[in-house]
């Protein structure tokens, strides 16, 4: 990873790519004010001292209701953005895949914060991530998909 630009915290966080019986992937859309509307995996931060690994079982408690083991990190990405809250970060993200045994999830674990720019999910096949009108984080989602099953 590069260098921390000034003024860029470093921001860990732990994603998980949560695919159901018909390997479509989970998505949340999030509507944040003054952005257009973007789509992200189920995940966030780590907290202090959490290693990415606990950080994805506890994400994808909260944000679906699914209790399983994330297994080993998938890939990794470094981007910068701007968190909801406004905060430029340089983050550190692992990717995780769970492979859940049905459609369904419950969002009710999600925080007030969540439940407020979350606005919608959905479950995306490969081609609708890579032709979708929104825009999709990580833009590398569909390969990481694809080289994960080979694997």
């Amino acid at each position: 990873m590069t260098a921390l630009k000034p003024n860029k915290r470093l921001r860990r966080s732990a994603r998980v790519i949560v695919l159901d019986p018909l390997k479509r992937a989970l998505m949340f859309r999030f509507d944040v004010p003054d952005r257009p509307p973007f789509w992200v995996t189920a995940g966030g931060e780590c907290e202090t001292g959490e290693s990415f690994e606990d950080a994805a079982r506890r994400e994808l408690m909260e944000e679906t209701g699914i209790d399983a083991d994330t297994g080993q990190q998938v890939a990794r990405t470094t981007p910068e953005f701007i968190t909801v809250e406004g905060e430029p970060v340089q983050a550190d993200e692992r990717y995780f895949i769970v492979h859940a045994d049905s459609a369904e999830i419950d969002t009710a674990g999600q925080t007030e914060l969540e439940q407020k720019v979350m606005t919608q999910h959905r479950w995306f096949t490969l081609d609708e991530l890579a032709n979708w009108h929104e825009a999709v984080f990580p833009e590398t989602l569909g390969k990481i998909i694809e080289t994960a099953a080979t694997d």
